[in-house]
């Protein structure tokens, strides 16, 4: 079949056409969504991607930092007694908590204090929501480079954490070890010690920005390294945020 000349103003009406495409197109690498965990204890028996337990909306808060309170108690009804409206209860690796976001590191009235991480730079003009997530790196896995829009920390139930920013690295070791960063810079986090890393997440971000965004503007200089003794995986694996 022969090819006809298309008219011009049918020429520049498809290049519009494929332009306007080409900008309403998500980058490859855009905003990282949380699923939402699954319910019961199975998917906590192998390594895989981080995943949402709970949301919070929080707002503007009247202090220059905070504190992330993770305290444990025996039973679900107990960690909901007396919870604030700043509060998520969760069950996860065998035991209930609850994540509580304060001015101050006050002992806890009623659970069993794990830890109290930060102070977190916050800033008082920004209204935050709370996302906290719960994941289960094996030794060597790795998140993909990305950023958030405000402050992180991580709390360890079991393993080694590493992460690794434009500013250097911040090194974790065993139960209970808590690593912040604050909102903007690339981040890699890395399990590298000998054991699977059992860990939550608090992302305290920008309300009206998304919570993670994935990133290739930056490399890491490969400063997290697997703990001395602990060979490094034949292949580093990569879960998704």
């Amino acid at each position: 079949m022969p090819a006809f000349p298309l008219p011009q103003h049918r020429v520049l009406t498809s290049l519009f056409t494929l332009l306007g495409v080409m900008a309403a197109a998500p980058p490859a690498l855009a905003q990282a969504t949380s699923r939402p965990c699954e319910p019961g204890s199975a998917s906590e028996a192998k390594a895989g991607p981080a995943c949402l337990m709970a949301h919070l909306n929080v707002g503007a808060l009247a202090s220059d930092s905070v504190y992330w309170i993770i305290d444990s108690y025996p039973d679900l009804p107990s960690a909901q007694r007396g919870r604030s409206g700043q509060d998520a209860v969760v069950e996860a690796f065998g035991k209930t908590w609850r994540f509580s976001l304060a001015a101050t590191a006050a002992p806890s009235p009623s659970g069993q204090r794990m830890a109290a991480v930060g102070p977190i730079p916050i800033d008082r003009t920004v209204r935050y929501d709370a996302e906290f997530l719960k994941s289960v790196f094996s030794p060597g896995m790795t998140a993909p480079l990305h950023v958030h829009s405000g402050p992180e920390a991580f709390y360890a139930v079991s393993g080694d954490t590493c992460l690794e920013t434009p500013d250097g690295v911040q090194q974790g070791r065993g139960p209970g070890n808590t690593v912040t960063v604050r909102a903007g810079p690339p981040m890699l986090l890395m399990a590298n010690g000998p054991t699977a890393r059992l860990g939550f997440a608090l992302i305290l971000h920008d309300s009206t920005k998304p919570p993670t965004t994935l990133t290739q503007h930056w490399q890491p200089k490969g400063l997290c390294k697997m703990a001395p003794g602990v060979p490094a995986p034949a292949l580093t694996q990569e879960a998704p945020h």
